[in-house]
Parts: structure tokens; C-alpha cells; sequence
């Protein structure tokens, strides 16, 4: 059995900062986990003008500013990924960042980098799906959101486009912040690795270990969870992530459950 990849989200929680994604990168490095990520995206080929923030967003920053604007504070220049890709490689953490634009595709293709990460709001973007299969890198798609049926024609979509089946693996996620933990319904993450026959993980916007922790004993592959220096700090995701300590608590739980699953035998 091959080790559990686990995806530490810094997402926009850097603020806007490179200092502060360094620290992320840092933080992530010193938890044990495998994959720092952040995201790639121009806020004004993201959202429109008069988009509002979402219920969550609102709640966490406030109303005195529109989606574009909050967007355009968290966007990281070509300068910062570049940088943050160094900083990854002394530290010893792969870098990862989902892009949200075929620009910001083509820019991560050029960074060299080896994976993708296709967020649940682009599921039924079919352009930007046959882009990422055309490279045929490894792929992980969340479906937070997602009907199956709707899951079943993005797997399709992306196998049409390129994209080999060894390459790919499903992520459930619900997509609320946080998740309450009845509406987490695990058992959907084994329905769809049987239904497409495709190794399955877990996106995880609870609070606290548990949920992670036990999603990798009932098959994860990967799990991804937000994280953040501060809860306090100022943005929409802090309140939803874990500190550095918890992180590495996170970490050192899904080693143990690896450890104990063994072979069968």
C-alpha cells in the first residue's frame, strides 16, 4: 500500500503575501505533510464586477468590499510562484496550485509543475477540463457539489480529452465552510471509487482531525484540509483551517491509521 498523500491547502490564507505564503510553505514542511498548495487565478477572469461574496465570505470579512475586490488582494504575481516554488524545494514539500483560468494553466505547465488539482466550482467547465486532460498529468478532481451523474461526465469529458484513467483520482468534498458533520455522508467517497473504479480521496472542510483521519481507514488516497498560521488573521478561510499544530497532530493520525490498516493477510 502506497502512502497516503496529504495536501496541505495554504489556498489564499497567504493574505496576498509572499512572506506569509513562505511561512505557509514553512509551517506545511514542518507538519510532515506531502503537498503545499496554493491558487492560481486573475480575479478580474474570475468573477464579474457586481458578483457578491458568499454567505461564509461575508461572514469572515465583512460587506464593505465586492468579490472582485477581495480576489484581487489574494492573487499571487508570476514572481511569487516562481519564489514559492524555490522555497518548497529547500524545504523538501512538492508545490501545487489549482489554476482557475487557461492562462493560469498554461502558466503552471510552464513552472514545471507534475500534477493538477481541478477545484469542484470547475467541474462542468468542459473547456477548462479538456485543457487540463490535454497534458495528461496526474489529476485529482474534487466533486464537492457535483451530482454523479454529473461526476460521470466530467470523468468521461476528461478520458475523451486525454487523459489516461491511471492518472486520475476523485476527491468527495462537500462544499460548505465548515461542514457540519452529518452533512459529511463518507460512504459517497466509496460509492464513487466503485462506481468509476478509480482510487478515491477526501476534501475536508470540517473542524477538527477526526473526519480526515477516518475517511483514510475507509480507503483515502488523498486527503486535502485547509490550513493557516492564524484562525484569527483576516480573510475568508482562516476560521475554516487548521493551525500549524493541529496540521501536524493531522499528519501524525493518518500515519498511525496507515500503520495499523496492514495488508489483510
Amino acid at each position: 500500500m502506497s502512502q497516503v498523500l496529504v495536501i496541505a491547502e495554504a489556498g489564499v490564507n497567504h493574505n496576498g503575501s509572499l512572506e506569509l505564503a513562505k511561512k505557509l510553505v514553512d509551517a506545511a514542511a514542518d507538519a510532515g505533510v506531502d503537498i503545499v498548495k496554493f491558487q492560481t487565478f486573475r480575479a478580474d477572469k474570475l468573477v464579474g464586477a457586481s458578483a457578491p461574496k458568499a454567505e461564509y465570505q461575508t461572514k469572515n470579512t465583512g460587506n464593505s468590499e465586492s468579490q472582485l475586490e477581495m480576489l484581487k488582494k489574494l492573487e499571487l504575481s508570476d514572481s511569487d510562484h516562481r519564489e514559492l516554488i524555490v522555497h518548497c524545494k529547500k524545504r523538501n514539500i512538492r508545490f501545487l496550485s489549482t489554476p482557475f483560468d487557461h492562462e493560469s494553466i498554461n502558466f503552471l505547465v510552464e513552472l514545471g509543475i507534475d500534477i493538477f488539482k481541478i477545484p469542484s466550482g470547475e467541474i462542468t467547465n468542459l473547456p477548462y477540463l479538456r485543457k487540463i486532460a490535454s497534458f495528461n498529468k496526474e489529476t485529482i478532481l474534487s466533486t464537492g457539489m457535483a451530482t454523479l451523474e454529473e461526476v460521470e461526465e466530467t470523468v468521461a469529458a476528461l478520458y475523451a480529452a486525454g487523459l489516461h484513467k491511471d492518472n486520475l483520482t476523485l476527491l468527495h468534498c462537500t462544499t460548505e465552510y465548515p461542514c457540519p458533520l452529518e452533512d459529511v455522508n463518507l460512504f459517497a467517497m466509496l460509492s464513487m471509487g466503485e462506481d468509476f473504479d478509480l482510487p478515491i480521496g477526501y476534501s475536508d472542510h470540517t473542524q477538527g482531525l477526526e473526519i480526515p483521519t477516518a475517511a483514510v481507514a475507509l480507503g483515502a488516497t488523498v486527503i486535502e484540509k485547509h490550513f493557516t498560521l492564524d484562525k484569527n488573521l483576516e480573510g475568508p478561510d482562516h476560521k475554516a483551517s487548521l493551525e500549524p499544530q493541529e496540521l501536524k497532530e493531522m499528519v501524525r493520525m493518518i500515519r498511525a491509521v496507515e500503520l495499523s490498516l496492514g495488508d489483510g493477510v
